[in-house]
């Protein structure tokens, strides 16, 4: 089975490429030189958004492409125009944000409405997701919808700290205050990218997938006060935690708006009853204290990748002293 995809080596992308190349698929990565050099994948290096590049692949034929980088709908445009005739199946990567918030039942299935008032990337996900189910109704364009939730592997999962940096890390390992948003009793899904790999594998190439939307999650459920505790207790310490409402958090840094208000704030409960239907035998199996050990391990292998983002701390310690004034 040949098949591209255009990325490949990201934090989520690369569990799956590793996996897909392990199943015996023939797997090329479109991507500005696939930098972390994934055995047993070809390679085509360049932009999907160059002359070059489109000329290239107008002569190329595929069983299945998974765009793992398209964001607008300048993008799935591009893809339909492309690659119509010339693949089998086409996978887009939208995102679990794009479920109705809030939320007006709790179990989330792939049939939840889609709306998300608070973030622009979700809205245009869902933008690009309606393109390319038109263009499957009325051109046959071979389109599926795989919307990961918060995934992780060489990132460490948070609401409020971007998970390719060390921020929330550090503030944990120097006792100083980490924010929790709302009362840390909302609930969350944390996915190992190994454990979306399985999943997202068993699809490629299925063209009973065509037309259908798919969530690829674990089942563990946590929330917030508990995750942040398993990350402490991964390093050997406590966490000193700070509950303050996401309205508030947004009120002083509107930057956290999507993250939050758009995705974080509410409770989520996957039913994957339907990743299971199309893959049978798929199963979520490392739980997140086995996860975070790993993704801590990564960056304790490399110093280089202990990033501090100054302003972010500073915006953090911002937020914490307007919060404390309001209270005192």
């Amino acid at each position: 089975m040949k098949v591209l995809f255009i990325g490949g080596s990201g934090n989520i992308s690369s569990s799956v490429s590793k996996l897909a190349v392990e199943k015996g698929i023939d797997l090329y990565l479109l991507n500005r030189g696939n930098q972390k050099g994934i055995p047993g994948t070809g390679v085509i290096s360049g932009d999907i958004t160059s002359s070059a590049i489109i000329s290239k692949l107008k002569n190329e034929k595929w069983d299945a492409v998974v765009n793992w980088i398209a964001y607008n709908l300048l993008d799935v445009e591009r893809d339909i125009r492309l690659f119509s005739g010339k693949t089998k199946q086409y996978i887009f990567i939208s995102s679990a944000s794009a479920y109705q918030k809030p939320l007006t039942h709790p179990v989330i299935t792939e049939s939840t409405p889609l709306a998300n008032p608070f973030w622009e990337y979700s809205r245009r996900k869902i933008a690009c997701e309606e393109r390319l189910m038109r263009a499957y109704r009325d051109e046959g364009f071979p389109s599926v919808i795989v919307r990961p939730s918060h995934t992780y592997d060489t990132m460490i999962p948070s609401a409020l700290y971007a998970g390719n940096e060390y921020n929330l890390i550090d503030r944990l390992l120097h006792g100083r205050k980490v924010i929790v948003h709302g009362d840390g009793t909302s609930l969350w899904v944390l996915t190992h990218a190994e454990d979306f790999a399985k999943g997202f594998v068993g699809l490629i190439g299925n063209q009973q997938t065509l037309a259908h939307a798919f969530h690829i999650t674990s089942d563990e459920l946590l929330n917030w006060d508990q995750i942040h505790a398993t990350i402490a207790e991964a390093l050997g310490v406590e966490a000193n935690i700070i509950h303050i409402p996401s309205d508030f958090i947004c009120g002083i840094n509107s930057a956290h708006t999507g993250d939050l208000l758009g995705d974080k704030t509410y409770s989520v409960i996957f039913d994957n009853t339907k990743i299971k239907t199309f893959v049978p035998g798929y199963n979520a199996t490392i739980p997140f204290m086995e996860g975070i050990r790993r993704t801590l391990k990564w960056f304790d292998e490399n110093p280089e990748r202990k990033i501090i983002n100054q302003v972010a701390e500073k915006n953090t310690d911002r937020i914490i002293e307007a919060y404390e004034s309001k209270k005192g």
